[in-house]
């Protein structure tokens, strides 16, 4: 599965996985039948993290092929990431801590053999040794692989979750502060203390169409135990009044022709790129490319439709001495530059958070009853 870095190249897959291969999706989205045939899934992610296309297009493409009924998996799934990132904002402090976990984890295992060996694919293990061929090599994985080769990195080869996570970020399309680091907080049991993920052999043969083997794991491992607990912190999402300003765009809003601020006429658009030397977690340089390659892509689309835009370096924006308001960027890397910079940047939230993230006080299963209601509210 490829990726091209631009807006047509998404609005393509979408079309195409919703007239061929939707109608498949609740009873195949499962199956892992390898990266060069991935029909049952819409592999959209990379452009849904980076904002080329939104939830609201995918969901109402969707709806007008079939009903939310025939749908309702599918929908879930796109909304898991709204979910996702609703839950971090209301405990941002989970991602402060997992930062700073991270930075001394990763001094103490930065000679470990066992480690190396995983980042290599040089296990005993088959299918994590390809996964980790194909995550370098495609900068994606499918859904249900993540979760066995997270499981594998904690419970049998025995490795922090924090590294894990690193690992992902560093080389998926569509690594996510949210999505990526409460998954690998819920395969280890601690995201809902006391409830894991565990890979099992007969688990992997059946979804992969029995692709591997010498799958050899530990599947009796206890939960990892955290005593760390977060509660809420009472945010306020609304949005000010826009005057005669400039705005920043982050890269998690690379379409702004199609978010809920398209008609505001701003004095000038900053389309914001944050390289490695901002970073907590390097990249590679594959997605620092993918994630460039968008960017220019969503200048010339503004530039097509002759708005007044410039791409600047993150580093850059403390010495941009003009009125400026930002497209919220979310919990992350480009929030933490903002606020270690002490960078005070009225912020503007989409509908879609605003309403949904009310929701993401609890568990998703709760989140999921509102879904029809989300939905709604996107009209």
């Amino acid at each position: 599965m490829k990726f091209e870095a631009s807006k047509a190249a998404a609005l393509n897959r979408l079309n195409n996985f919703v007239e061929q291969n939707l109608s498949e999706y609740s009873k195949l989205r499962n199956f892992d039948f390898g990266p060069e045939n991935r029909t049952n899934i819409s592999g959209l992610s990379p452009y849904i993290t980076h904002g080329v296309i939104n939830e609201k297009e995918v969901i109402e493409k969707s709806l007008s092929k079939f009903s939310f009924s025939k749908n309702e998996k599918f929908i879930q799934e796109v909304l898991w990431r709204t979910y996702w990132k609703g839950w971090l904002e209301l405990r941002p402090n989970v991602w402060t801590d997992y930062v700073a976990e991270l930075n001394k984890i990763r001094e103490e295992y930065k000679d470990n053999q066992n480690y190396k060996n995983a980042i290599d694919g040089k296990t005993n293990i088959e299918c994590f040794n390809y996964w980790v061929k194909e995550l370098k090599e495609n900068n994606y994985l499918h859904n249900h692989t993540r979760m066995w080769f997270a499981s594998i990195w904690i419970f049998t080869l025995e490795l922090p979750w924090q590294l894990g996570a690193e690992f992902f970020m560093q080389h998926l399309y569509d690594g996510d502060s949210a999505s990526n680091t409460l998954g690998w907080r819920w395969v280890a049991g601690i995201q809902t203390q006391g409830k894991h993920y565990l890979a099992s052999e007969w688990n992997i043969k059946k979804f992969t169409n029995n692709r591997f083997n010498n799958i050899k794991l530990n599947e009796t491992a206890p939960p990892k135990v955290s005593e760390k607990t977060y509660s809420i912190v009472k945010q306020d999402f609304s949005n000010k009044n826009i005057d005669d300003e400039n705005l920043f765009i982050f890269e998690n809003s690379l379409s702004f022709e199609t978010t809920d601020f398209q008609n505001h006429k701003f004095k000038k658009i900053y389309i914001i790129s944050n390289k490695n030397e901002n970073r907590s977690i390097k990249l590679s340089e594959k997605v620092i490319k993918f994630k460039s390659l968008l960017i220019s892509d969503q200048k010339q689309r503004l530039e097509n439709n002759s708005i007044n835009c410039e791409v600047v370096d993150i580093s850059e924006v403390k010495n941009i001495n003009e009125k400026v308001i930002a497209l919220y960027p979310t919990v992350g890397e480009n929030l933490d530059y903002l606020n270690s910079n002490n960078l005070k940047i009225d912020f503007l939230y989409r509908k879609l958070d605003q309403y949904s993230w009310q929701y993401c006080n609890k568990g998703f299963f709760n989140f999921k009853n509102y879904i029809p209601k989300i939905i709604s509210s996107l009209n």
